[in-house]
Order: C-alpha cells, then sequence, then structure tokens
C-alpha cells in the first residue's frame, strides 16, 4: 500500500494475485518476488523501450511474442489480462527464461488502477 506520505511501494507477486483475482500459469516459486513498477501494453514495441528493473508487463497481448519481447526487455513479471488464454508453448519459452505469468479476468485499465492505488508506480 501508498504509506502516509503517498509515496510509491514495492509490492510482491503474491499480494498482486491478491489485488487482482489472478492466478499464477508458470513461476510460481517467484511469487514472491517484490515490483515497484507496472507498465501496461499491447504493443511490443513500445515494450521494447523501457528501461527499468523490477517491473510488471501487463498486457493483453497472450501469444509467443509477448514472452520473446519480454526476455529482450529484460522482463520476467508478466500478468495477463482479460482472461487470456496461456499456450503450453508460451508456458515452456517463459520457463526457460525463469518468467513468472500470471492471468486474471479483469480489464487492463481495472488492473491498472488497482495496483496504482496499492502504490504500485508507473514506468512514465
Amino acid at each position: 500500500m501508498k504509506n502516509s506520505d503517498n509515496q510509491f511501494i514495492k509490492m510482491t507477486i503474491e499480494e498482486i494475485l491478491e489485488r487482482t483475482g489472478g492466478e499464477i500459469q508458470c513461476g510460481a516459486h517467484r511469487k514472491f518476488d517484490k515490483v515497484d513498477r507496472a507498465f501496461c501494453s499491447d504493443l511490443m514495441s513500445d515494450v521494447l523501450t523501457l528501461g527499468c528493473q523490477e517491473v510488471l508487463l501487463i498486457t493483453g497481448l497472450a501469444n509467443v511474442q509477448a514472452i520473446r519481447t519480454a526476455e529482450m526487455a529484460d522482463i520476467s513479471h508478466i500478468l495477463f489480462v482479460r482472461d487470456k488464454n496461456i499456450t503450453e508453448e508460451m508456458i515452456q519459452l517463459a520457463a526457460e527464461n525463469d518468467m513468472i505469468l500470471v492471468k486474471c479476468k479483469s480489464s487492463m485499465f481495472k488492473v491498472a488502477g488497482e495496483l496504482f492505488a496499492a502504490g504500485i508506480k508507473p514506468v512514465y
């Protein structure tokens, strides 16, 4: 949560799961990883412009390209919104790259708002 001075905080993936109703699809051993920033995009070219650590990628683009892009951008935490189907191919590639994949039923807008209100800061 935000502290009393409106400062942003780090949040564990487990806390993010609780806030979003998310379910881990791959990388459960990383549920105690902390992130302090989130970025929402379905445009993987935008993801490649990021230059920060401990970021959570929130996307509705559920395909192997999202995993490959996250790998290139050094992102290891991905939350898929709108109850997107995570394929075995995506899970295998994520496991090879030690990533955690989470999916939830909510919209990208709702997830971003919930996490921002809880204290996760935006990349920009």
